[in-house]
């Protein structure tokens, strides 16, 4: 594309330029969910690119990938003079740019990309609309809208959202663009039965993910408390990254409270995640806010029924009948662990059975690649307006 022309040869042909600022930590959030976007995009043979400030290019990656480094000061907001000028050449010849997340400069250069280009805007907030991460540095968000990203966001010709709560956050901003409500997807893997013969070890509870304040580890730990007498056959693994020592925080936490059987693992990754599914029984999520919950899709899709806060919009896993969704907060965890620890050994499996299913059915990648494909289509070339697009 030359000053804004598309080429007149290139009929329904798209291609695809995604953006989001890191891919540090394996398979985990963005750092899991854009790569597979991506690579669901390309097995439908598009032209893709993903440009990131810092990572890595994930194994089995059939699509273009660059890293453009960035300066760390201001903290978080990533200054990227090569990420800003691929950004801009990358948009003079795609029809469409996603970006994915807010706050971050990279985000900020999507959006002065497309300027005097037939490019269209994709943003996918990830996250950073909701309430609890809005007033996570109130102030230095402030400066930024103010700056830039206020500018950036209304300049996009759709947003997308991976939930009912993502939706209502990009509205209650004053948004008014189209917004494709799509799930993630998650990967269903090949595994056989979870469980052959004799148990010969405890039953285990786990939470997997970043340990941060924002997921309620404390809430866990004093649910644990009052629930570790009257069941000694159970133990909690609360594994995961430590974001900014919030796990020596948890371990003290633990400490002072007295709980019993509660083992850090730390994080793990690849054929190490899928052992710590495979050998939970329940899987627990007390978050007081989550955009999507990538980790309870993955802990569904191995067969693992889960305990989720209505933090997270996961209500589905009651209708599906492979969980259950409970207020925030202690008490309501007490209550249902109370509840679900009194379950037989073989209906655990059996809850978690359905939530494979469901997984199977409603949230492979490549349902995800086909929702996002017919998306960009739309949005260029226009006609019936997809059934997941909400207008108002």
């Amino acid at each position: 594309m030359i000053n804004g022309t598309r080429p007149a040869d290139r009929g329904t042909w798209v291609k695809v330029v995604q953006i989001v600022p890191g891919i540090l930590e394996e398979a985990s959030g963005t750092s899991h969910s854009v790569p597979a976007l991506c690579q669901a995009l390309a097995n439908k043979e598009i032209d893709l690119e993903l440009h990131v400030n810092n990572g890595y290019k994930p194994g089995g990656a059939s699509y273009k990938f660059y890293a453009h480094g960035c300066w760390n000061w201001p903290p978080r907001l990533d200054w990227s003079p090569k990420m800003r000028r691929a950004a801009r050449e990358a948009a003079q010849g795609a029809d469409i740019l996603h970006s994915h997340g807010l706050w971050n400069m990279a985000n900020i250069y999507s959006g002065w990309a497309v300027k005097k280009t037939h490019c269209r805007l994709v943003i996918s907030p990830r996250g950073t609309l909701s309430y609890h991460a809005m007033n996570l540095s109130r102030w230095k968000k402030a400066i930024i809208y103010h700056l830039w990203q206020r500018k950036v966001l209304n300049n996009a010709a759709c947003f997308h959202a991976t939930s009912q709560a993502e939706y209502e956050a990009i509205r209650q901003m004053g948004l008014r663009a189209p917004v494709a409500l799509i799930p993630n997807g998650t990967d269903v893997p090949d595994i056989g039965p979870r469980f052959s013969g004799k148990r010969k070890r405890m039953r285990r509870l786990l939470f997997l993910g970043r340990i941060t304040p924002i997921k309620k580890i404390d809430s866990l730990l004093k649910a644990w408390l009052a629930i570790q007498e009257q069941h000694p056959d159970w133990e909690l693994h609360i594994t995961g990254v430590d974001d900014r020592g919030h796990e020596s925080q948890m371990k003290m936490l633990a400490k002072q409270l007295g709980v019993k059987r509660v083992t850090f693992t730390g994080p793990v990754y690849g054929k190490d995640k899928t052992r710590a599914f495979l050998e939970a029984d329940i899987f627990v999520l007390p978050s007081c806010s989550e955009n999507f919950g990538m980790a309870v899709a993955e802990a569904l899709a191995h067969g693992v029924p889960a305990i989720v806060t209505k933090g997270a919009p996961w209500e589905g896993i009651e209708t599906n009948d492979c969980g259950w969704w409970i207020d925030i907060g202690v008490e309501p965890l007490i209550e249902c662990l109370k509840q679900v620890f009194r379950q037989t050994l073989e209906s655990l499996p059996k809850r978690g059975a359905n939530g494979r299913k469901w997984m199977e059915r409603d949230y492979s990648w490549s349902m995800v690649g086909d929702r996002m494909l017919m998306t960009y289509n739309w949005l260029l070339h226009g006609g019936a307006v997809p059934k997941w697009v909400l207008l108002e």
